[in-house]
């Protein structure tokens, strides 16, 4: 299929939380046709999971994590669910119509959150984990498990938990940097050491979920893939708590792009990644950032007259993806540093051939009316070079 990558290296799961973590940003709330509408496109986009919501938190949340699991037909659905067991009966119930369901339990793990938060002695938490993970388990097709503030806990209470959690029937550990307060080697280390203190996650899949809170997310993220996490939990223009989530078109397009450092492939088709980013921007209310990696109005756009030279003689020299594989197209916009073989292009392709002494001149008149600031729209653009 155009534009997923097939190759023999070791497959990166994406797990898609746009309608769970990404929802939780200020002033989402999407409807439960919102949420299939966004959900499909995740399916296009060939995610392997979708975290439908948080089943248990509101009426319309339950709403829309069933009318997710009633819509797919690929892609595992996913609720996240508290180990009250309530949260984990809501879970199981808007699930039922998935044709793959996951409860997504989570619980913290640090001493911070555990004491002031949970109010809750260490082996409290470890009982509630083994008893809600059991309990799930028992409900739906697979459970994944979660250390919340994974990346502030002590390390060694992490692996029990985990251990106890695996025990009891978790098919997926994810070991969060909840509130992105690792740094990407530090992060590396820490889920290294973990595993080796756990030799049952080998059995299970390793997961990381990443928050941008010092702008870090992704490179966390792509830390943990190279030390062995199987699954990567991202949001569809990074929203999310806070600052967000790691962005799932710059974590695919890392793992695509520098496949020969990871050794990794996705089941993504990166060709859907524009429509999606689009469709979320337009249905959560949330814009994108013209200068966004890989979805960006301007992540393909070159202005600089030195990079415009260069792409119009091989776009590899300033372009280290193909946009079309995105769903997405190159630009050359006309403003103050355009070099004049971009500005002799632009007036070409809009029927207007200009050569020699007349070009030079349309050229210093279009560079003073791009001095005045922004880019030159094209009837700015003939207005000049019919004066």
């Amino acid at each position: 299929m155009k534009g997923v990558l097939f190759v023999s290296h070791r497959r990166i799961r994406v797990f898609d939380t746009t309608l769970r973590d990404g929802e939780q940003s200020p002033g989402i709330a999407l409807q439960p046709d919102e949420k299939v509408e966004i959900a499909l496109q995740l399916e296009r986009l060939r995610v392997d999971v979708v975290e439908a919501g948080f089943a248990g938190a509101s009426p319309g949340d339950f709403e829309g994590v069933r009318a997710v699991s009633g819509a797919l037909t690929s892609p595992t659905v996913a609720s996240l669910a508290r180990t009250r067991f309530e949260d984990i009966d809501a879970a199981a119930e808007a699930l039922a119509g998935a044709r793959r369901s996951r409860i997504h339990v989570f619980i913290a793990t640090s001493e911070l959150h555990m004491e002031r938060k949970l109010g809750l002695e260490p082996q409290q938490v470890v009982e509630q984990a083994r008893d809600a993970v059991a309990y799930a388990a028992s409900l739906v097709d697979e459970v994944e498990f979660s250390c919340e503030d994974a990346t502030r806990s002590d390390q060694a209470f992490v692996a029990r938990v985990c251990r106890v959690a695996i025990r009891a029937g978790a098919t997926t550990i994810n070991l969060p940097d909840t509130v992105g307060y690792a740094l990407p080697f530090e992060y590396a280390t820490f889920l290294s050491n973990v595993r080796r203190e756990v030799p049952e996650l080998r059995e299970v899949t390793l997961s990381v979920h990443c928050h941008n809170d010092l702008g870090l997310a992704v490179a966390n993220t792509l830390a943990g893939v190279h030390v062995g996490a199987e699954q990567v939990e991202c949001t569809v223009n990074g929203i999310g708590e806070r600052a967000g989530n790691a962005a799932l078109e710059e974590v695919v397009m890392a793992l695509n792009v520098r496949s020969d450092y990871f050794a990794t492939a996705t089941a993504v088709d990166t060709t859907e990644i524009t429509r999606a980013s689009q469709l979320v921007s337009q249905l959560t209310g949330y814009p994108v950032q013209p200068n966004k990696a890989v979805v960006g109005a301007n992540a393909f756009a070159h202005e600089a007259g030195i990079h415009q030279d260069g792409m119009l003689k091989d776009e590899r020299t300033y372009q280290i993806m193909d946009p079309a594989r995105l769903g997405a197209r190159t630009t050359l916009p006309l403003g103050k540093h355009s070099g004049r073989h971009a500005f002799a292009r632009a007036c070409a392709e809009h029927g207007v051939e200009l050569v020699g002494d007349e070009l030079t001149a349309a050229f210093r008149r279009f560079k003073e009316r791009a001095d005045a600031g922004g880019v030159v729209a094209l009837e700015d653009l003939f207005e000049g070079v019919s004066a």
